[in-house]
């Protein structure tokens, strides 16, 4: 009786130190062992989501890297914007009526983005770098024809423009509004241009153009990687036979142009009958494509990343819980089938433990008996001892003494 509340007092000490190994372990895999698999069949459901989780992991991560370097670039959709151009006439008057004593008139300049209402309405001169409106030269003379508007860091923008001037008399005016194009776009030499295929694109794409063609064209030197061989073409367009791929940026910078503006031909009519009439005009802008606003939102959201690291935690929790309870499973059973075989054991395991936990080393009984010295490995042993026992002699005469001994 004795002796089972004895064995009762170790199991318990052991599913404790168990227990305390656990918290101060590290979190275990979430892949149960084929041991508990093989003891719980149903567990194989979970592995099956266990392996569809990990392909659908790798789809995610592999999506993130799109997205990322899809953002690096710029995302942005063709739009129409819809320019409204429209004046009013104010008649003068006789003196004394309070009202204008010369008469005038007033150009509005409006326009607005097609797009579902709704949504964030964009500025009408947000798509613009500049904007001038060129009047009749005769009427107006050669130093107040131009009306200009240039974009500035501190510009306010705004949803129109307005050009008041006196006047009576219908007037041919000439708009001509420069995009704001971003990147920044340019315009190639007409020769390069025909030869490329591009006529106003951004630097990326005229570099890529460039090298398609020098690579189709074969136009890279064999022996001298970093050399062009021009053609003909290339030779008129840049001037020389050969040139390095370094130089292509500043021999391409010449042949680069401001993009052509944008040029509307109005009249601006001071008959009473024309005033509500209103011009439009349709023009194609990029913005943003909203997709690049849902990509950033996805890759800078933490709600989902902090739902999944939680529940992690709680699968990782409940494997090692799992785990736990078959030790302690196998530990019952072992028991309870021999107990005597399993306490004698479990005295002979602790005594090993308590060897390396006091760092006891050898064998005590074993090396007290002359046997233990006659074996084959002793001689090899005693040279090696002598031998390092002689270096760290040595080594200390050489400290003491100041030379190097030889």
């Amino acid at each position: 009786m004795v002796l089972f509340s004895d064995a009762l007092e170790i199991i318990l000490f052991v599913m404790l130190s168990m227990g305390y190994r656990a918290k101060r372990r590290k979190m275990a895999d979430k892949v149960l062992p084929q041991r508990i698999r093989d003891l719980v069949p149903e567990s194989q459901a979970y592995m099956d989501l266990l392996a569809f989780e990990r392909k659908l992991d790798q789809t995610i991560a592999r999506k993130r890297m799109e997205i990322q370097e899809a953002i690096k670039k710029p995302i942005m959709q063709k739009r129409k914007l819809r320019i409204y151009i429209s004046n009013t006439y104010t008649p003068s008057k006789p003196e004394g009526e309070e009202a204008e004593k010369v008469s005038s008139w007033e150009l509005r300049v409006e326009g607005k983005l097609l797009e579902e209402p709704g949504k964030q309405k964009r500025k009408f001169s947000s798509f613009f770098k500049s904007l001038v409106i060129e009047l009749d030269k005769e009427l107006y003379g050669p130093d107040n024809h131009l009306v200009e508007w240039h974009r500035m860091p501190t510009t306010q923008e705004t949803d129109g423009f307005q050009v008041k001037r006196p006047g009576d008399l219908n007037v041919k005016c000439t708009l001509l509004l420069m995009l704001d194009h971003q990147p920044p776009q340019y315009k190639l030499d007409p020769r390069l241009a025909r030869l490329l295929g591009v006529h106003t694109q951004t630097r990326a794409s005229i570099m890529q153009a460039l090298w398609l063609y020098i690579k189709n064209n074969k136009l890279q030197d064999c022996h001298e990687k970093e050399f062009i061989n021009c053609n003909r073409y290339f030779r008129q367009i840049f001037g020389c036979p050969r040139m390095r791929f370094s130089e292509i940026p500043m021999k391409l910078a010449s042949l680069l142009q401001h993009p052509d503006p944008i040029i509307i031909n109005h009249m601006i009519s001071v008959d009473p009958t024309d005033q509500k009439k209103t011009a439009c005009y349709d023009i194609d802008v990029e913005v943003d494509d909203p997709l690049k606003g849902q990509m950033n939102s996805f890759l800078s959201s933490t709600t989902n990343q902090q739902e999944i690291a939680a529940l992690e935690i709680k699968i990782h929790e409940t494997i090692e819980y799992i785990n736990q309870l078959k030790t302690e499973r196998d530990f019952m059973l072992s028991f309870s089938n021999k107990p005597q075989d399993f306490i004698q054991d479990w005295l002979k395991s602790q005594c090993r433990d308590l060897k390396l936990m006091t760092d006891v080393t050898g064998n005590p009984e074993e090396e007290r008996r002359t046997e233990f010295y006659q074996a084959p490995w002793v001689p090899e042993a005693v040279g090696r001892y002598v031998y390092s026992r002689l270096q760290q002699r040595r080594q200390e005469l050489e400290q003491v003494l100041g030379i190097r001994l030889t």
